[in-house]
């Protein structure tokens, strides 16, 4: 009997140790690495925006959006190098909720992309016809997944669009603009 009840302590152990350790290696946390680049952390959520969790310096936020502030503009340099960590937090499963940033180059049609893009499932849902158009675009994110993108800003000032491509998401208000100055 002592070494059934053993056993099956050992068993449970041994399960709760392997389920810890699943969980953490099938989603690494993201290293922060302090190399003088800005970076910006942004959070797609359920209500279709792209938030931030505080202001910020070379930021524009409006309005509140649960415990977050809506995002509505980041604003950078000419050649500036800039990070952005995009992570979506959701109640719902990828194939119904998921956020992606892509930025596009001054002049494009921000909604004949958006409508273009949300036919491209294949590709990440960003239009094939447009690709020439996009300047960087993180993947796209399901619940607790993140991305970090890195670029340099253009040299031509201006107001640059990022959107999310997933379906309904540009319609659903999930803009911003880059202000190069």
């Amino acid at each position: 009997m002592k070494k059934l009840l053993f056993t099956s302590i050992l068993f449970a152990l041994i399960m709760a140790l392997a389920a810890c350790g699943g969980e953490e290696a099938s989603q690494p946390a993201e290293e922060i690495v302090d190399d003088g680049v800005r970076t910006i952390e942004i959070i797609g959520t359920d209500d279709m925006k792209f938030v931030v969790r505080e202001a910020a310096e070379g930021l524009r936020t409006g309005g509140q959006a649960g415990q977050y502030l809506l995002l509505e503009a980041i604003y950078a340099e000419p050649g500036e190098e800039l990070r952005i960590r995009l992570t979506t937090i959701s109640n719902l499963p990828p194939t119904a909720m998921s956020h992606n940033l892509a930025l596009v180059d001054l002049g494009t049609d921000v909604d004949a992309f958006a409508r273009a893009s949300i036919t491209a499932r294949d590709n990440e849902y960003i239009a094939p016809d447009f690709e020439d158009r996009v300047i960087v675009t993180t993947r796209m994110l399901g619940n607790g997944e993140t991305d970090t993108i890195t670029f340099t800003v253009p040299e031509e000032t201006g107001e640059y669009d990022y959107v999310c491509t997933f379906p309904g998401h540009f319609a659903g208000g999930m803009v911003g603009k880059l202000i190069v100055q």
